[in-house]
């Protein structure tokens, strides 16, 4: 009996809570590098935290059970030890700082190395050491979550994560020579408003507003408060977004929509208005036989749109990738066209990494003069003549157009049934089938304007 009595107050006596901090902080993790870098996790209410890692210590005093400090900026290097004190200790080994990215979207996003096109030669290269990886599982929660689902900390299996984010890694390593970690956080089928917060969503028309099944992802912030919030605010160099097939029956709503989700989790992550760098989408299905409307193209426009009106964002074409399946499994040149972008916007180079892109057009006789930028040393057909030109007057329907390289900027687009051309659309059908590209050999995006 005395025993059982002693059992029972040992049960009801108080015990200290150990130090936890966020999973993102575990070994072989990618700490940001050249930026302070918040750390953060639990312990028991009035827990002297410390946090070291080389010869930087911070200390804190945990608040609401939560605690949280800053290191203070690095260059690229490593390997660190990190060792977390409170009423228990914790160490992790072989953490670097680098660059680190959040690689996310829909399917082509979520698409993995272990079945694209490149699988063979991915899979067969040694691991390169320096390139981390942290997959967050699939996970809605109908309130934003503290911790991501992550099986595997920063030694995610190559073969499970995103063939765009993989070879995004893998092109940044080669070309910078930091090491570089990659959180990758994608969910097949989804709409942009699941990766948004509720707050940044007010005032624009939703998708389905009815409650979901359970599981069922696509729902205003399920996936924001599952498997972003989770992450936030772990520092980071970019972002990068493959996203918005999904969305194409709601494509007039999606530039704004876009646009607020990139505002959102720029103020939520606390690293200024980081590098967004976005995939337009790839050509789908058989091409249109005559001119015609089209969801996915104006899906396409709203993409070029956010990219040339929200500050430090980029969006890289790939109308030459696609194919007949929504899936194209071509994704090494994605991801290395997204490192392009990188190389320009975050590293600074001075490279062409996008296809052409429109800036002007104007009347020329009967005909419309069309300027690009991103020519590199010319425009280049790829072909006996361009392709997928239309042209219309101001409320007429679109007629093909013949169009001619006139510059190396410029090109102009005639049609016999238009003498008085308004309005012009490139590229525009679910599968563009277009031949217009740079010197270097990079894809027009598809467009649609009026004088």
């Amino acid at each position: 009996m005395l025993r059982r009595l002693l059992a029972l107050a040992l049960l009801a006596a108080p015990v200290g809570a150990e130090v936890v901090p966020h999973p993102l902080f575990t070994d072989g993790a990618v700490l940001q590098r050249d930026r302070v870098v918040p750390v953060w996790g639990t312990a028991q209410e009035g827990e002297r935290v410390e946090v070291r890692v080389g010869d930087q210590t911070v200390h804190t005093v945990a608040r609401a059970g939560k605690w949280r400090v800053e290191l203070q900026p690095r260059p690229a290097g490593g390997p660190y030890q990190m060792t977390v004190r409170g009423n228990n200790t914790l160490t992790f080994n072989n953490l670097v700082y680098g660059d680190v990215y959040l690689c996310s979207g829909q399917s082509n996003m979520e698409w993995t190395v272990e079945i694209s096109a490149e699988k063979e030669q991915l899979l067969a290269e040694p691991l390169d050491p320096q390139l981390r990886l942290f997959l967050v599982e699939r996970h809605i929660a109908e309130r934003p979550e503290a911790t991501p689902v992550n099986q595997a900390g920063w030694n995610s299996p190559r073969a499970r994560m995103s063939a765009v984010g993989y070879t995004f890694g893998r092109y940044l390593r080669r070309a910078e020579g930091v090491p570089i970690g990659l959180i990758s956080a994608s969910w097949g089928g989804t709409i942009a408003e699941a990766w948004t917060r509720r707050e940044a969503l007010a005032g624009l028309p939703l998708g389905p507003s009815v409650r979901p099944a359970p599981g069922e992802p696509n729902h205003p912030a399920l996936l924001y408060n599952g498997m972003i919030a989770p992450l936030q605010p772990y520092a980071i160099r970019g972002a990068i977004w493959y996203q918005g097939e999904a969305n194409t029956g709601r494509a007039a709503h999606y530039q704004a929509l876009l646009t607020a989700m990139i505002g959102d989790w720029r103020k939520l992550w606390g690293c200024g208005e980081f590098p967004f760098l976005l995939v337009q989408l790839a050509p789908y299905q058989q091409p249109s036989a005559q001119p015609a409307d089209s969801d996915w193209a104006r899906l396409r426009e709203a993409q070029r749109q956010v990219a040339r009106t929200v500050p430090n964002t980029a969006m890289v074409v790939i109308t030459d990738l696609g194919d007949e399946d929504i899936h194209p499994l071509r994704k090494q040149p994605v991801g290395e066209r997204l490192g392009m972008a990188a190389r320009h916007f975050v590293y600074g180079e001075a490279l062409e990494w996008s296809g052409p892109q429109v800036e002007s057009v104007e009347p020329q006789g009967d005909g419309l003069l069309v300027r690009f930028s991103h020519v590199g040393s010319g425009l280049v057909c790829q072909g006996d003549q361009l392709t997928d030109f239309a042209l219309a007057s101001a409320y007429g329907k679109f007629h093909w157009a013949e169009a001619a390289i006139t510059s190396p900027d410029t090109v102009l687009v005639r049609c016999p049934e238009i003498k008085q051309p308004k309005r012009l659309r490139f590229g525009w059908s679910i599968s563009p089938r277009v031949n217009l590209v740079n010197s270097f050999e990079l894809p027009a995006s598809p467009f649609e304007t009026s004088l």
